[in-house]
């Protein structure tokens, strides 16, 4: 617990750092003048494995005819979107087109300045340091006010990832300045970071991998709330991320993540990491099939093999009246046949170092 507090204080003052150089104001500006307000989306932790999925803070109070700035401080990718509230709420479109890499706006997206009050949707597509193949990522994105209203922020990227903006008349008296904002962000995102970094030692523990299968945990995660929406853990890691097993021996990997999807793929990039192999376009790879407990499994038989988990992820949470969402597939079982060093990534989250390797002898 002394040690999470110091890692806590530790990130505070990298925020505040990270504040001061970006120039935020901490004054409030009157309700005569429209204020541009500060705050962030995302925080990690120096190896980029410990992931707040978060708006930081994601509850403001502002008055109509303000804009706020949303700067992105992590790799992971985001969007600054406003669906329109209805009634009927506009459906959440895809993360991605067809095409992997291709995002889907809602539709398309909106310049950054866009105006939002609620009657089409506002969209700022990929904020971040993504995969190269995403394309241009921006690093701010900011919205106007004009109306009245609270409304709802979310990533169209993570689904538990949400927010909420109250905008006042000018003449109401606004409960909060920059300064608690700014302090709000820094404290909120520190603690997410901390948090998630003791899931690193809450999975595999020796029993869990003892015997055949062995097991490898493929992230592992949390949904917490605010009373403005949900804010994600996510561990972007490997837990075991060298393992070392025999000929014949099959490891299985599970994705501990409430919401978040990883892949296990071994060999190039697949062009679309949500298909498992085999896939169209890619070079060959061994064949993945279904168990019969819903699992992924395939054979590998040679250290040029390719293959590819596909998405492997929790199944959505059943809501109220909404169909009951079906099982999701959130474990891969691979046999290897023959010795030699495995090398192997998620191909999501490779470039925030979500990498592992399996030595068979």
């Amino acid at each position: 617990m002394k040690e999470l507090r110091k890692n806590i204080a530790r990130l505070v003052a990298s925020f505040a750092v990270v504040a001061l150089i970006a120039g935020v104001t901490t004054s409030a500006l009157s309700a005569t003048q429209p204020q541009l307000w500060e705050v962030w989306v995302g925080a990690q932790s120096p190896d980029l494995g410990d992931q707040a999925l978060a708006f930081l803070p994601n509850e403001l109070w502002i008055h109509a005819g303000d804009s706020i700035r949303w700067t992105h401080a992590s790799t992971e990718i985001h969007t600054v979107t406003f669906l329109t509230p209805g009634p009927p709420g506009q459906i959440r479109p895809p993360n991605f087109g067809s095409t992997f890499g291709v995002p889907v706006g809602c539709p398309g997206n909106t310049p950054d300045g866009a105006s939002f009050n609620g009657s089409s949707c506002v969209n700022s597509g990929l904020l971040g340091q993504g995969p190269v193949n995403l394309g241009t990522i921006i690093q701010t994105y900011s919205v106007t006010f004009p109306s009245t209203g609270n409304f709802k922020l979310v990533c169209l990227v993570h689904p538990d990832m949400t927010g909420t903006i109250h905008v006042l008349d000018p003449s109401a008296q606004l409960p909060h300045d920059q300064a608690f904002y700014d302090a709000e962000a820094a404290k909120q995102g520190a603690t997410l970071v901390a948090e998630t970094s003791e899931l690193r030692g809450s999975s595999n523990s020796e029993d869990e991998n003892e015997g055949n299968p062995a097991r490898v945990t493929a992230g592992a995660g949390a949904i917490v709330t605010t009373g403005a929406g949900s804010q994600t853990l996510s561990l972007s890691r490997f837990l075991q991320a060298v393992l070392v097993v025999r000929v014949g021996d099959t490891v299985e990997w599970t994705n501990h993540d409430p919401s978040i999807p990883h892949t296990v793929t071994f060999g190039p990039e697949p062009p679309d990491p949500r298909q498992p192999c085999p896939m169209d376009g890619a070079p060959p790879c061994a064949n993945v099939s279904q168990t019969s407990d819903g699992a992924l499994q395939t054979i590998i038989n040679s250290t040029s093999d390719s293959t590819n988990s596909g998405l492997l992820v929790a199944a959505p949470q059943d809501r109220k009246g909404l169909p009951q969402s079906p099982l999701g597939v959130t474990r891969f079982r691979v046999t290897f046949t023959t010795p030699g060093t495995f090398n192997y990534f998620c191909s999501l989250h490779d470039n925030l170092g979500m990498k592992g390797t399996v030595i068979v002898h």
